[in-house]
């Protein structure tokens, strides 16, 4: 219960159903190979435009239960205050350009940024990670989960939270059993859509999976700790039960169904409960949100505007309208007799991607501040990067220029060569156009590397949309802390051109990560690649 005064926020995108692509921040362009030449004596990253911010004041109260497993944390929902440090550094960028000299602006633009890149390497705030949560259907918790993973299980099963007999598609990923009990509560539960409880208990998990106790809580800044978990669908059950109430009247609806279904309301809520005060917003686009979400939340902290970050990725929407928006797109597998084989990356029987659930929450923390109070670190975050196709809505571009140019920047920015890489997250929905694309871009950077190894965990959960970088990173920094990397499951008569001794085989298999790359792709061209190694 708490009452949170909020005298400075960031702007939240309200969710644009399907397809929502709000990115809240810029990337940096450049020479990718002059910026690894750059950060091979010291990571450093260039300065990227600052987060639009917006002021108010105000307070809200947030009534949440008492959480028996979260009993570490008993005292932390009480009524807390935080002063704010009101001289919080500000990053401003100045960009001039004549509206008639366009050549001359960019030459001049290119000149300026060489000029900067050229500065020697400066001290790097780090950032690691030193807790995970999740809510997937094959686990509800990192451990659980990774487990389900070596041993090759299957995730996907018939669906049954709502008759689907007249869809042509009547399988999922679905979450079988989830209880909020002891961490949200019962009033809330019984209105909130499933992507915010998903959040907030995978939010709350990852806290005490961090060794964030009660007395650890009370010695942490609340206005250099945030949260940023995105969405990309957003609570469309809320809205849809919202549009069934408004058929008889106006007066049934829900009076919650506006903030409950827009994609900024689950980070909102998660922070309102901890009382953190520091950067918290959503970010929307489509299947990359988790990824963006990531990066995002690691530049603040290396900004030294957060000391501490919750994020990821949250989405629920195996329902009627959600089931039946992609039907319509006909991007879902109908291998419904069959579900366990139906999620198949890179093999040419796949006829398509297969609905998932849940979320992913990352607990990222500035090295020094995790050290100080003797955390555990999972793995540490090395950077990423973003870039568009500028191409098709749905189709991934031919050439794969994008995903190249992303994975070249997520290098340079991780201040890494590409030889460093060995073990590879793919996107690899399963589809028959994207997953080739990905390969063939996958084997333009590392093919040369005979180190490499790659798989899709969607061939075991399925495809989570917005939460799937999150939990995609849970598995990668999993496979970073046990030195096993999982296998590609229905892998059993792979695409022409496609080498297999790149790809992990049926089985799970041991590797000495020195560095790992997720990529997520999402709706509307939007690429993302992060990239974690072992805390050295």
């Amino acid at each position: 219960m708490v009452g949170a005064a909020s005298s400075s926020c960031y702007a939240s995108p309200l969710c644009t159903w399907f397809v929502a692509a709000c990115m809240s921040v810029s990337h940096g362009g450049g020479d990718s190979r002059q910026a690894v030449a750059l950060k091979s004596s010291g990571r450093s990253r260039r300065s990227r435009q600052q987060l639009t911010k917006c002021s108010g004041s105000g307070s809200s109260t947030t009534s949440f239960g008492p959480c028996n497993h979260y009993n570490a944390l008993s005292s932390l929902f009480g009524s807390s205050s935080v002063s704010l440090n009101r001289n919080q550094r500000r990053l401003t960028r100045a960009a001039t350009a004549s509206s008639g000299g366009g050549a001359m602006a960019v030459a001049m633009d290119m000149e300026k940024e060489a000029k900067v890149d050229n500065k020697p390497p400066t001290e790097q705030r780090r950032v690691v990670v030193t807790g995970m949560g999740v809510e997937t259907s094959l686990g509800h918790d990192p451990d659980t989960f990774y487990e389900n993973l070596l041993q090759g299980n299957s995730g996907i099963s018939q669906i049954e939270n709502f008759d689907c007999s007249a869809f042509p598609t009547r399988i999922a990923g679905e979450i079988k059993s989830f209880s909020t009990e002891g961490w949200v509560a019962p009033k809330l539960s019984k209105r909130m859509d499933k992507f915010m409880l998903y959040l907030l208990t995978a939010g709350k998990k990852a806290l005490v999976d961090g060794g964030v106790t009660e007395e650890v809580m009370a010695e942490f800044d609340k206005a250099k700790c945030g949260v940023l978990i995105g969405s990309a669908m957003g609570g469309m059950k809320v809205f849809q039960d919202a549009i069934e109430a408004m058929k008889i009247s106006y007066k049934k609806m829900n009076p919650f169904c506006v903030p409950f279904a827009t994609t900024n309301m689950g980070s909102a809520m998660l922070a309102l409960d901890l009382g953190w005060m520091g950067p918290n917003y959503s970010i929307s686009t489509a299947c990359a949100t988790s990824n963006f979400c990531i990066l995002n939340s690691a530049n603040h902290i290396i900004k030294g505007e957060a000391d501490v970050m919750l994020c990821g990725g949250s989405d629920s929407v195996i329902i009627p309208i959600g089931l039946g928006g992609f039907v319509a797109c006909r991007a879902l597998s109908q291998r419904n007799n069959d579900p366990t084989k139906a999620s198949r990356p890179w093999d040419s029987n796949r006829d398509g991607f297969v609905m998932g659930e849940g979320a992913g929450v990352l607990l990222l923390e500035e090295l020094e501040h995790a050290k100080k109070r003797g955390a555990t670190i999972y793995a540490e975050f090395l950077g990423g990067s973003f870039t568009c196709d500028a191409y098709h809505m749905t189709e991934p571009r031919p050439d794969g220029a994008g995903v190249i140019l992303c994975i070249e920047r997520a290098l340079a920015d991780a201040g890494i060569s590409k030889e460093q890489i060995n073990y590879i997250n793919a996107h690899a929905t399963s589809t028959p156009a994207g997953d080739l694309k990905e390969y063939q871009a996958l084997a333009h950077c590392f093919g040369q590397n005979p180190e490499i190894k790659v798989n899709s965990t969607k061939s075991m959960i399925g495809h989570l949309l917005g939460a799937a970088g999150a939990v995609e990173a849970v598995a990668t920094v999993q496979a970073i802390r046990t030195g096993w990397v999982h296998p590609n499951i229905n892998l059993e008569s792979p695409d022409n051109g496609v080498d297999t001794n790149l790809l992990v085989g049926p089985e799970k298999e041991r590797l000495d990560i020195k560095a790992a790359l997720s990529n997520s792709f999402g709706f509307g061209g939007h690429n993302s690649s992060i990239i974690f190694a072992p805390y050295k």
